[in-house]
């Protein structure tokens, strides 16, 4: 079997390819899509993130979001995991630990109960692979024990593989987004 780091290896070079107007249309679509869940989305704090290297961005969907009036939060990576901070499209950001921008500290804390969550590497059972440090496993973990939440993966259809190897620790999310299509755990 293919370890969770060669596969995570293949694809984001295969994410590397995807051009800079495929970038930016396909995450309009994500956005549009993520727009058209509006309905099940509950009402509290949405949880995004800030897109790093080529990762798809989030920041259609979280502008769409805002002007529907969700509240927003991105995350800030500390030594307990992350936390989410208040966040508004046009808000002012630092760069942090890895070239992340983050909140400034000033920003209230908020606890979504949706999160878009990003990932390198996906499958049809909404399992991911992430960058390898755990930080999104944990976080769900704990939100969960605050209350339901709705977690969401965000990605390029690109990204997909048969099957993602997965451990007992590892999150399945409710659903993964993409520029095709929206896939949830009860499409198979």
């Amino acid at each position: 079997m293919i370890s969770k780091a060669s596969l995570r290896a293949d694809i984001l070079q295969k994410r590397a390819l995807i051009s800079a107007s495929d970038h930016t249309a396909f995450s309009r679509a994500v956005g549009a899509s993520i727009i058209g869940l509006e309905a099940i989305i509950p009402a509290g704090p949405v949880g995004g993130f800030w897109p790093i290297r080529n990762e798809i961005d989030p920041r259609p969907a979280l502008r769409l979001l805002s002007e529907r009036g969700f509240l927003l939060g991105l995350p800030i990576m500390t030594l307990d995991g992350l936390i989410f901070r208040s966040y508004m499209p046009d808000d002012a950001l630092e760069v942090r630990k890895f070239g992340v921008s983050e909140p400034f500290d000033d920003k209230p804390e908020v606890n979504p109960v949706t999160l878009l969550v990003p990932l390198a590497v996906f499958d049809r059972r909404c399992h991911r692979i992430g960058y390898g440090a755990g930080y999104y496993d944990r976080t769900i973990s704990r939100l969960e024990k605050l209350g339901r939440l709705l977690t969401i993966g965000i990605a390029f259809s690109i990204q997909e593989v048969d099957h993602v190897p997965d451990e007992p620790h590892d999150r399945a999310l409710d659903m993964i987004v993409t520029e095709r299509e929206i896939i949830t755990r009860s499409n198979h």
